[in-house]
């Protein structure tokens, strides 16, 4: 099967092609025919598309919404200029897999788009008002584009974290405020951390229920997942992915007390908080400098820029913070896995982050860690460390396309 793996943000498109057999799903036996990103939707877009085996392509176009961006998608999938073997026409599409970023308590796991699943996707809107509605943007230029007759699968973000226990999830609030407006945390970066869950257990040949990581999701945005029996069982982002670790921009955990205080002393209003909370804190507010954190190492490492070591270390302190009490809440685990662009690519995070951890089981590698080619995963424990670490590419593009083949072909063998 030919599926069409969509990503849609508020002002990009992101995709894949990757064919899959219904017959031998995770087995490594899935091939990427393609693959491209649409930025800056709403003006003129910055496109860059790739084929398997060629150079990527780049070009600019004025792209007015989601709709023309899919479109110009489409039209370059079966262009004389994609050469790509197994599509020569949009009918060779066999089906459409959506990233959706919240699908509230209604949605525990990926399903098959139909009105229903739509008006679904439109009530958490509330909850996810930056994400949602492009996601919807999504799916029905697809429908628009694609016909009915080509079958679409929502894969959500806070799927994988439908597991969590109440105690995990519940907020210290009036419980009232949970059964009214269902302020509770949600989880994000599920499918990411799903992956991981899936490819430790097949590099380690475990079965799914006796898999119990940490996976650190580490990039522009952050999160923690304690994963235990293959299971979310609690992770760092909240009601909204504000909340827990410091990343690129957010500020992560805050005594909610600050918002009033800034308000009180700097006039600001709840939105203007909350801006600042989202997009002007983490790395950039700590540093003054930048979210990129190879951009702070290198201001570190080569000017000794000493609010750009601050950032790096809050950051990684935070990350420690988590470790150790997901550690203590699953009474242990067999390893720690970092992934996202930051997890995988940096080692001075990793090093950071595992300093000093000796006394829950963690030791770290040096050389193996410093080692480790940017883009590729590894065991970079030392041979002594009764936890082990690793760092591993994330994939969340394989997981959407294989619960979109699981959702269609089982929907289609009745």
């Amino acid at each position: 099967m030919n599926i069409l793996v969509l990503n849609c943000g508020s002002s990009t498109v992101k995709f894949q092609i990757i064919q899959s057999d219904p017959e031998r799903l995770e087995n490594g036996s899935e091939r990427r025919l393609a693959s491209g990103l649409l930025e800056r939707i709403g003006s003129q877009a910055l496109i860059t598309f790739k084929a398997e085996g060629q150079t990527p392509h780049k070009s600019t176009a004025p792209l007015k919404d989601h709709r023309a961006a899919i479109d110009k998608i489409l039209r370059w999938i079966v262009s004389p200029e994609a050469r790509i073997e197994s599509i020569r026409a949009l009918s060779d599409l066999d089906a459409v897999g959506h990233r959706v970023v919240h699908g509230g308590e209604k949605f525990q796991k990926s399903v098959r788009i139909d009105k229903n699943v739509l008006a679904g996707i439109e009530d958490c809107i509330e909850l996810a008002p930056l994400h949602n509605p492009a996601n919807l943007k999504g799916i029905r230029a697809c429908q628009d584009l694609l016909g009915e007759g080509v079958p679409q699968v929502a894969v959500f973000d806070t799927a994988f974290h439908s597991t969590l226990p109440e105690t995990a999830y519940l907020y210290g609030l009036p419980y009232h405020l949970y059964l009214r407006h269902r302020i509770r945390r949600y989880g994000f970066h599920g499918t990411s951390h799903r992956y991981i869950a899936f490819k430790y257990g097949q590099m380690m040949g475990l079965e799914p229920k006796d898999v119990n990581i940490v996976s650190l999701h580490l990039g522009n945005g952050c999160s923690a997942c304690a994963i235990k029996n293959g299971r979310s069982i609690d992770t760092t982002m909240g009601f909204t992915p504000l909340e827990g670790l410091i990343m690129g921009t957010r500020a992560g955990d805050v005594d909610p007390s600050i918002v009033d205080f800034l308000h009180s002393k700097e006039g600001l209003s709840i939105g203007e908080i909350d801006t600042m909370l989202n997009k002007q804190s983490g790395l950039l507010g700590v540093s003054g400098l930048t979210s990129d954190m190879r951009e702070l190492e290198e201001e570190e490492a080569h000017n000794q820029d000493r609010r750009a070591r601050l950032a790096i270390d809050l950051f990684c302190r935070r990350v420690q913070k988590y470790v150790g009490s997901y550690l203590a809440i699953m009474n242990g685990a067999d390893a720690v896995v970092f992934t996202g662009g930051i997890g995988q690519n940096s080692d001075v995070v990793r090093q950071r982050v595992c300093a000093n951890m000796d006394w829950l089981g963690l030791k770290l590698d040096d050389q193996k860690n410093r080692t480790l080619p940017r883009g590729e995963g590894g065991d970079i424990s030392a041979a002594d460390s009764r936890v082990k670490i690793l760092a591993l590419p994330t994939d969340e593009e394989l997981m959407i396309a294989q619960d979109t083949v699981r959702c269609v072909a089982g929907s289609t063998r009745g």
